[in-house]
């Protein structure tokens, strides 16, 4: 997701081109990717255009959106749709620091 967002449109060669030049790694596979880019298309996070034996792909959902959705299927599947089981969770198993911690209390306090 993030090469589409970066690039907006990438067929599978671009985005496994791209994975293996950030990465430093030489073994991502164009048939994982396609794979990958097909689930993505499936959920509707991509849609692909054809483009000669090529499809060309891009995000039909911008970051803010995909963490969302991911944030709603933790939440329902680990944490039994209880969102406060996740906070819980985070402050108890993360160090957090105090200016951090003081930032949630504030975003907590605005909520109310």
């Amino acid at each position: 997701m993030r090469v589409l967002w970066r690039k907006e449109t990438a067929t599978v060669a671009d985005v496994t081109d791209t994975l293996r030049e950030s990465s430093g790694r030489t073994r991502v596979h164009y048939s994982t990717v396609q794979t990958m880019l097909r689930i993505l298309e499936a959920k509707g996070y991509v849609t692909h255009d054809k483009a000669g034996r090529a499809f060309t792909y891009r995000a039909l959902v911008d970051q803010a959106q995909a963490r969302r959705r991911a944030l709603r299927h933790l939440v329902a599947r680990l944490f039994d749709n209880s969102p406060s089981q996740l906070v819980l969770n985070v402050l108890e198993d993360q160090k957090i620091d105090p200016e951090e911690l003081e930032r949630l209390k504030t975003l907590i306090k605005a909520a109310e």
